[in-house]
């Protein structure tokens, strides 16, 4: 009797054991986390690769031992009599999983077991098997757990939910043994003669497992290579006997089964695959919108899906009304009917108000996964009526949102912030602009699981429609991080759809979805007013100017010539189209340039200087890097050699650490009043570090 370790996803371990004891009655088994061990002979484990629709690998042990140090692991490895199990002329490769406090490196372990192969077939042959990382003939694999070291030899090959039926994937595809999983869960397998449903089928690969099912087709009889293809020890008359036996078994199923995509594409691909799976002729395939689709002629079933769950952050705003009104149509359309739907994100599901009937965690690749199992019964079909999740968060927002109703009454501007991590646990910030929100989530700590930190934004996307009234179309998240150099306004997307909002007289243009930051900082908010206040019949320059806000408002406070330099030429149009939002016309100039040389060489003098610089930058479009710290007193050397008597400088910046020497500002004859405070608006008190900022005065 050999021994086999036979492997599955996490949360399979249960159906695993029953598959395979229903394949194998003969056999002996034990169960354990994310794997089966079963004694049997040889025919039973070719049975398993040929019919199981859960498992992932089946491994034949060949040799066990304690590990106390590397050379431990090459002992244990030379116990295999190697060349009895494969040749000189095949190729091999060592996989190796685990590490311990002697063996901290895979490669390293799997570099010592591949050392006592070679070296056994030298000895013996005096040649050696070549190394193949792609296709080996053979795969060899070393599990170490704890100071324990197994050596296998797979006899599955590639694993075993690559069933060979599916080219290509849509986006998000759902592994062939997680889809049968499903398909178990459900209940289905055990009313095939029920209709079966899947809404949203993307490529296919639910339908197509349950048709492999319901014409009792092996999932593996489309395989043409196995781990034991090249075995010495492979029976193949014990083989060929169970191909031929499974060929006779293939059965015509009692039911169809229905797929449905919104997605033509998708929808072919899904086609294509049933070909390959020679299923297709099982199943029928429709183009509806979910939340319009129905089948008036067929009895209650099970509908089986793997919906979208919003990985990606700008995806989540959007699906939640969708998933509301899928839900509607669910307990309109679909009354007594079983539903299993798969999602990483919970949240989305409890949009459909359905009360659920059991769940099942599993994974689907590294994907941490959910699968919810809804009854359609008259309970669960009664609308329900929608109440406001309470949280603290919501909460939160409700006041934050109250305050600034009453605060913008007294502001003239329709973009704010609303919310700026008031409460740790729910780390974002959220800025209005128009009837749009931006919402960006910051680094969770480290000590922050991910999958808290995700479960508490799905809770801040549930409830921003709910308690701001804003379309969900029109939330916009983000992910942000502390950037530098050129990633500091690093493109995200490439909507290039833009909306304008206004403040205090002025019009601008905003881009919320292509970039980490918008076009406009709002925090400067003051500060823009008090450069337009001062500006009234002087030259102006602005530095750094980003998008031109600055120089707008400078311009609208009747500036006599404004002078707009940046790097990017981006910007540098950005700034151009906000001058003509606002019909501006007259001594504006907009230059290109690295803002560092360019003031060294410049010779024009001017009434007042702005300068906000990047805390760091090393642009390939500089000389030099620029860090504001350690270089903050050059370029205002700099700036003074352009700056008219009784000139002002505005400088800020948002180093949160940053130190300005008053001493060696004065040195060079200027005076300077602090700003921060004054330049920090009610709705950014929070963040008192938000920026920096001084007005430096040329005395003479």
């Amino acid at each position: 009797m050999l021994e086999f370790l036979i492997t599955a996803a996490k949360g399979l371990d249960e159906l695993l054991i029953d598959e395979i004891a229903t394949l194998c009655p003969e056999a002996k088994l034990k169960s354990k986390p994310g794997q089966v061990i079963m004694f049997a002979g040889i025919e039973d484990a070719y049975r398993v690769c040929l019919w199981s629709r859960l498992a992932n690998r089946v491994l034949l042990k060949l040799s066990e031992g304690d590990v106390k140090s590397a050379d431990d692991l090459y002992k244990i490895a030379d116990q295999v009599n190697w060349p009895t199990h494969f040749g000189l002329k095949q190729t091999f490769v060592v996989d190796f999983n685990g590490t311990n406090q002697q063996i901290n490196n895979t490669q390293f372990g799997a570099l010592k077991i591949k050392d006592a192969i070679v070296d056994q077939f030298a000895v013996f042959f005096d040649s050696r098997p070549s190394v193949q990382k792609i296709a080996p003939d053979i795969r060899v694999h070393a599990r170490l757990w704890r100071d324990k070291l197994t050596v296998y030899l797979d006899m599955s090959g590639r694993s075993l939910h690559q069933r060979h039926y599916r080219n290509k994937t849509g986006l998000a595809p759902i592994k062939e043994h997680i889809a049968c999983a499903m398909l178990i869960r459900s209940g289905w397998t055990k009313n095939q003669q029920l209709p079966l449903l899947d809404p949203m089928c993307g490529a296919g690969t639910i339908v197509i497992e349950a048709a492999l099912m319901a014409a009792n087709i092996a999932p593996g009889l489309k395989r043409d290579n196995w781990g034991f293809s090249h075995w010495q020890q492979h029976e193949d008359g014990i083989w060929q006997s169970l191909l031929n036996e499974a060929k006779q078994q293939i059965s015509t199923p009692q039911k169809l089964i229905y797929a449905n995509d919104l997605d033509q594409g998708v929808l072919a691909l899904a086609k294509e695959n049933a070909h390959q799976a020679d299923v297709y002729h099982y199943i029928h395939f429709s183009h509806q919108d979910v939340n319009n689709f129905k089948i008036d002629e067929l009895s209650p079933g099970y509908i089986v899906s793997n919906p979208p769950y919003g990985e990606r952050l700008s995806d989540t705003a959007q699906l939640f009304p969708l998933f509301k009104q899928w839900g509607s149509w669910l307990k309109q359309q679909f009354k007594n009917w079983h539903v299993s739907l798969l999602t990483s994100n919970r949240e989305l599901l409890r949009q459909m108000k359905l009360t659920a009937k059991k769940e099942y965690q599993l994974m689907n690749g590294k994907l941490e996964c959910q699968l919810v199992n809804f009854v359609l019964d008259e309970a669960n079909c009664q609308e329900r009526e929608t109440k406001l999740i309470q949280n603290d968060f919501v909460n939160r927002l409700t006041k934050n949102l109250a305050r600034s109703t009453k605060w913008l009454k007294s502001q003239n501007t329709d973009c704010y912030r609303l919310y700026d991590a008031d409460l740790p646990e729910y780390n974002v910030a959220i800025d209005c602009y128009a009837d749009w929100l931006v919402v960006q989530e910051y680094a969770a700590p480290k000590n922050v699981p991910e999958q808290v930190a995700k479960k508490r934004l799905h809770e801040i996307v549930a409830a921003l429609p709910q308690v701001t009234k804003v379309d969900p179309d029109h939330i916009v998240l983000k992910v942000r991080e502390q950037q530098k150099g050129k990633n500091q306004y690093q493109k995200v997307a490439q909507t290039k759809q833009t909306i304008e909002v206004y403040e205090n007289g002025a019009r601008f243009k905003v881009n919320l979805k292509d970039y980490l930051d918008t076009g406009l900082f709002l925090d400067h908010r003051i500060t823009r007013q008090l450069v337009q206040q001062k500006a009234k019949g002087k030259n102006v320059l602005n530095l750094f100017a980003y998008t031109g806000s600055v120089s707008v408002h400078a311009a609208l406070g009747g500036a006599k010539s404004v002078t707009t330099v940046d790097m990017s030429n981006t910007y540098i149009e950005w700034a151009k189209e906000n001058f003509a939002l606002n019909k501006l016309k007259g001594a504006y100039h907009f230059e290109q340039a690295d803002c560092l040389t360019w003031l060294k060489r410049h010779q024009q003098k001017y009434d007042l200087i702005f300068i906000d610089p990047p805390s760091f930058s090393n642009s390939k479009r500089m000389d030099a890097t620029w860090d504001v710290q350690r270089d903050y007193l050059d370029l205002i050397k700099d700036a003074i050699n352009c700056l008219n008597t009784k000139g002002y400088i505005f400088f800020s910046n948002n180093l949160r650490q940053f130190k300005l020497d008053e001493q060696a500002i004065q040195a060079l004859g200027l005076s300077v009043t602090n700003l921060t405070q004054q330049t920090i608006p009610e709705d950014f008190q929070r963040n008192p570090k938000i920026h920096h900022c001084w007005l430096l005065t040329k005395e003479n």
